[in-house]
């Protein structure tokens, strides 16, 4: 069966959840009639005449390469604008509804509360299981039929915009297997795996999704269908240790929460919310990437579980500098209110 047809079977059988996605159909529409554009040699002699060039010879050499161009113009119009909606509007409803999840998971209190009387309604105690495994499933098919579409384009057009297109989706982030949300439901899979709530017959979120240590050294690693592969690396490129409180910044790159909290030359006290938009990713060194960071609880809990000797440690030297810092801030804010 060809992805195209799946793709919408996909879509239409979850057409109650009136989910947004990619218009496969459309788009290869637009591409279609791009194929089918008139072959104007005219306009491409008048073009070539427009400059004084009067060496037919050239002209005729040329004219496969003005053709291609004069294709992309007029498809660039309507299929990267259509796309870059599409893309924007489904990468924000896998990450509200998936960090929605997640809050309920790690709720407290009458949170917890809800999420024991929802499961009980349902007779499922993998409830939030088969949830995470819908968002799952809904963010691969997707990112699948975001590829395959700009793969197609640039077939049609001769051209590496698609790919072109692609980096700027991740710089805007609306790429969506870069999303930390993405991360955060990984790492859930696998705590929930783990954990002896977990009813034998819950479905998985994943198949083949592991945390791997190399050298102590640990990623999480998952194997997508599609040959798709996602190997996220756990070591802060920061202080070069396991994260510890891992927390993502908007650019998709994660650090420990300390250490970004330097990066952004801003104390743990006031939080990254107060790094200016001017401070970079140390990283990718993109602008205004801190003030909607993601704190990855999910993930800080998996790492916790299996590397508990090293968490204890960084935990007692985290807590003697967090200690420090708030100290230092309280004597400044004293000082400042006392006018010293």
């Amino acid at each position: 069966m060809k992805f195209c047809k799946k793709y919408e079977e996909y879509m239409q059988g979850e057409g109650q959840k009136k989910l947004p996605g990619v218009g496969f159909k459309k788009l290869k529409k637009i591409l279609k009639r791009c194929r089918k554009q008139p072959h104007s040699h005219g306009v491409l002699v008048d073009d070539h005449q427009n400059k004084g060039n009067g060496d037919s010879s050239t002209c005729r050499s040329n004219a496969s390469d003005c053709f291609k161009r004069r294709k992309i113009s007029i498809c660039d119009g309507t299929f990267f604008p259509s796309l870059l909606k599409e893309m924007s509007a489904v990468v924000g409803f896998f990450n509200e509804r998936a960090q929605r999840l997640l809050e309920l998971h790690l709720g407290s209190g009458f949170s917890k509360c809800f999420i024991w009387f929802k499961d009980k309604l349902r007779g499922n105690h993998g409830a939030l299981i088969q949830e995470g495994k819908d968002l799952v499933t809904y963010a691969i098919i997707n990112a699948i039929a975001m590829r395959k579409i700009l793969k197609k384009y640039d077939k049609i057009h001769y051209s590496k915009q698609g790919q072109a297109f692609k980096s700027q989706a991740q710089r805007m982030h609306i790429e969506i297997l870069q999303s930390p949300w993405l991360c955060e439901l990984m790492a859930f899979h696998i705590n929930m795996r783990e954990s002896k709530v977990n009813s034998r017959n819950a479905p998985a979120l994943f198949e083949g999704c592991s945390l791997v240590l190399n050298d102590g050294k640990p990623s999480l690693s998952c194997e997508l269908f599609d040959s798709v592969k996602l190997d996220i690396d756990l070591t802060c490129s920061i202080c070069l240790e396991t994260l510890f409180d891992p927390v993502s910044l908007t650019c998709g790159h994660i650090f420990c929460y300390m250490c970004a909290c330097k990066a952004g030359s801003v104390t743990i006290v006031d939080g990254l919310t107060a790094a200016t938009p001017k401070q970079k990713c140390p990283i990718c060194r993109q602008e205004g990437v801190y003030e909607a960071a993601v704190h990855l609880e999910e993930l800080h809990i998996l790492l916790g579980r299996s590397c508990p000797e090293y968490w204890e440690e960084r935990r007692k030297s985290e807590k003697i500098e967090r200690v420090q810092q708030t100290k230092e801030h309280w004597e400044s804010q004293c000082r400042l209110f006392m006018g010293i």
